[in-house]
């Protein structure tokens, strides 16, 4: 079938930036230009009329956890709590709601449940005592848990921190608060979800995804191998409404290669990134920091994947056209990432390969040109720092400016490629547009504005910037012979809906 799209075309193809109608056949772009442009090519071709509306390339999520998310949205929400009491009392709603099994939820950080220090599992015990709770920060870098979480996980005050991680004591004795690796001693007795549960889970968070107007995302790893397989197995069942480019964990890069997978692998699930974790996040506080560091003493900065194992696994990960896929949040882990970047970029080169670095948080001011100097992805959350505003205040109030440096990384020359982190953020696009544009955090105080995006330079962050990252140079861009993914749109940064001409 052929159709013509007639609206208001943002094209992102700075050769012809504006049209009127857009020629699709068999789900690629045949024409772009004037609705009689288009008619004349194809007198046949089916006109769909929107024309009041704007029609966008695809939106693209370029950082996800896609299946964890499906899970999320079934468990205990503890987004925007302002303190313990608020926490207890929507848990104590929930496990109501739930009379049985494990708790698990999270969306809290600390700072805004107004402490300095981190809370104990006693301040869950006094809601649920009888049945395991797990909960997890809004940046999923630390956990809460009560007695019984750790008493089925087999923890006592004998046990000894793992290796990238900490159980919080106090006079030796387990709080209940886990730091980075340690999370995974409890997380490890919970209930392996069942392959239906694990798809029901996988098709709801696409189905989500394409409700935001989404047509493709980028899946990050450390999640279970089943998750992935949920997700090829929704390609194969016509059921799989995204585009997904995905990502391994770099402890399975050897198994990987071993089964002669490469990336670039497969089709509508493409194979593409292996992920590592350099530092730990901000709202645990355990991101690496350059000095001065924390305002508070109290925090833990984390070193979790050592700069040697990262330098010596992505240089293997590239020779297999896998691309280094690296979480970084504190100013020193993307300092040192940046260093080590320096050295892989011949190989990246040669392999036809745009090095990636997940968040670029918090950045040092020198920095900030290197991106563009080592063409460097930077993959980056704009959402966050709606929550992040006053926590960056509290703790690194050194580095307001250089905090979600969008606008500087842009003016220098990087490429962008802008994601939720979803569970760790809300995915609607609105919200992302929001804070990307406005720079507000949740007290309505701008949050170093100088930093703002236009609609129109947020829309590349999430259609082209993301396509490019990834070496997909028929996405995110409205051209002939670019696939026909796209979003359409009220107002550019308002609700959207997904347009798609693949038979899904």
């Amino acid at each position: 079938m052929a159709y013509i799209v007639q609206a208001n075309v943002l094209t992102q193809d700075p050769q012809k930036p504006h049209a009127e109608a857009v020629l699709v056949v068999q789900g690629r772009v045949q024409g772009v230009g004037s609705l009689p442009e288009m008619q004349a090519m194809m007198p046949s071709a089916e006109v769909l009329d929107h024309s009041g509306k704007i029609l966008t390339p695809g939106l693209t999520d370029a950082h996800i956890h896609l299946v964890r998310y499906g899970f999320r949205l079934s468990q205990l929400d503890l987004e925007g709590s302002t303190s313990v009491e608020e926490v207890q009392q929507k848990l104590q709603a929930y496990a109501s709601r739930k009379p049985e099994g494990w708790i698990v939820g999270g969306g809290y950080t600390v700072t805004e449940l107004g402490l300095t220090d981190y809370p104990t599992r006693a301040l869950l015990d006094e809601v649920v005592v009888d049945r395991p709770v797990l909960l997890y920060s809004r940046d999923l870098h630390s956990a809460w848990a009560n007695s019984k979480a750790l008493e089925l996980a087999g923890l006592t005050h004998a046990t000894p921190d793992p290796e990238g991680g900490e159980l919080v004591r106090s006079e030796g004795d387990l709080t209940g608060y886990l730091l980075e690796a340690a999370t995974e001693l409890v997380s490890s007795s919970l209930p392996t979800p069942t392959w239906e549960e694990t798809v029901d889970a996988a098709r709801l968070a696409v189905q989500t995804l394409r409700n935001f107007g989404y047509t493709a995302v980028h899946t990050m790893a450390f999640e279970p191998a089943d998750d992935l397989r949920a997700l090829m197995h929704l390609e194969q069942n016509g059921e799989l409404p995204l585009r997904v480019w995905a990502c391994i964990p770099h402890t399975e890069l050897d198994h990987a290669v071993q089964l002669g997978l490469y990336g670039g692998l497969g089709d509508r699930v493409k194979l593409g990134g292996v992920k590592f974790f350099l530092d730990g996040a901000l709202g645990s506080q355990t991101a690496w920091m350059l000095s001065p560091g924390y305002q508070n003493p109290q925090a833990t900065p984390m070193i979790l994947d050592q700069p040697e194992l990262i330098r010596e696994r992505a240089e293997k990960a590239l020779q297999y056209g896998f691309i280094p896929t690296v979480h970084a949040i504190g100013d020193q882990a993307n300092r040192t990432l940046l260093d080590l970047y320096s050295e892989l970029k011949p190989l990246a080169d040669q392999k036809g390969l745009r090095l990636r670095l997940e968040h670029a948080q918090h950045l040092s001011r020198a920095d900030i040109q290197r991106f563009a100097d080592l063409q460097v992805t930077a993959s980056m959350q704009p959402v966050h720092l709606i929550g992040d505003a006053r926590l960056v205040r509290e703790l690194v109030p050194h580095l307001e400016d250089t905090t979600y440096a969008v606008k500087s990384l842009q003016d220098a020359g990087a490429l962008l490629a802008f994601g939720s982190d979803a569970p760790v953020a809300n995915p609607d696009p609105q919200l992302s547009f929001a804070a990307a544009t406005q720079r507000l955090g949740t007290d309505g105080k701008p949050f170093s504005p100088q930093e703002r995006l236009t609609p129109e330079e947020t829309l590349w962050a999430h259609t082209r910037g993301p396509a490019l990252a990834v070496g997909w140079q028929d996405y995110g861009i409205i051209q002939p012979g670019a696939r026909a993914d796209f979003s359409l749109w009220d107002e550019l940064g308002g609700k959207a809906e997904a347009l798609t001409f693949n038979g899904i």
